[in-house]
């Protein structure tokens, strides 16, 4: 499942945050990769240390708790302290499938990465190139969203960021341990969850249908949970 959340950020924090990244140290990012990938990366990021990336990465993790979408599709148990990325002059990122555990150097320490995110920080139109192209059972989807706009999509999916040619590509990225680790049941669970939106929206003073239909949300919920 590959979801688009729509402003998470607004102009005025993506302004700030693509200020304070000009002005950053920024290392290789094949430091970061594994073996596999660092063979197919070319890029610049900020380590997870780094000043600048935890008073940022504190500013989307606040996004992403007051974000009902985020929280509906990915059922969030642990998240991956945000990351930062910089694609200039050529550099691209091959394809490959993320690690399937994250170590942080802060609590939870491990997380198994069942989503991956990616955080469009710089208008699509300051940049050529730099397209997200993810391969799943669907199919291949090429995507270059609008700055403050999130993206989460399987992380099990094979995918790749392609050349930029012009201008500079920045991005938060970031993983997602889910309370549901099966892409597929945490699909019907977005699904319905939506639908049960809409619902309520339909019927402001309550039906009945709608309190069943939430109790199999809950119990579906409860059955594939793992906590």
């Amino acid at each position: 499942m590959i979801v688009r959340i729509a402003n998470l950020l607004d102009p005025g924090t993506v302004a700030m945050m693509c200020e304070r990244l000009a002005a950053a140290d920024w290392e290789d990012g094949r430091r970061t990769a594994g073996g596999e990938a660092a063979r197919v990366k070319q890029n610049e990021q900020l380590t997870e240390t780094h000043p600048v990336a935890a008073e940022l990465g504190a500013r989307v993790l606040a996004a992403l708790g007051q974000s009902q979408q985020f929280t509906s599709a990915a059922l969030p148990l642990k998240v991956f302290p945000p990351l930062f990325n910089r694609y200039t002059g050529g550099g691209h990122f091959g394809a490959h499938i993320d690690t399937a555990v994250r170590l942080t150097e802060q609590p939870p320490y491990r997380v198994r990465t069942d989503l991956s995110a990616t955080l469009f920080l710089a208008d699509p139109k300051s940049y050529d190139g730099g397209e997200l192209i993810i391969e799943d059972t669907y199919g291949v989807h090429q995507l270059k969203l609008p700055a403050g706009h999130l993206l989460l999509y399987p992380a099990t999916s094979l995918h790749e960021v392609r050349p930029v040619t012009r201008g500079a590509r920045l991005a938060s990225f970031f993983w997602v341990q889910s309370m549901v680790r099966d892409d597929d049941n945490r699909r019907l669970l977005y699904e319905m969850d939506r639908a049960l939106m809409q619902l309520r929206e339909l019927h402001p003073q309550g039906h009945p249908a709608l309190v069943r239909l939430s109790g199999t949300y809950h119990n579906l919920l409860r059955k594939w949970a793992d906590l």
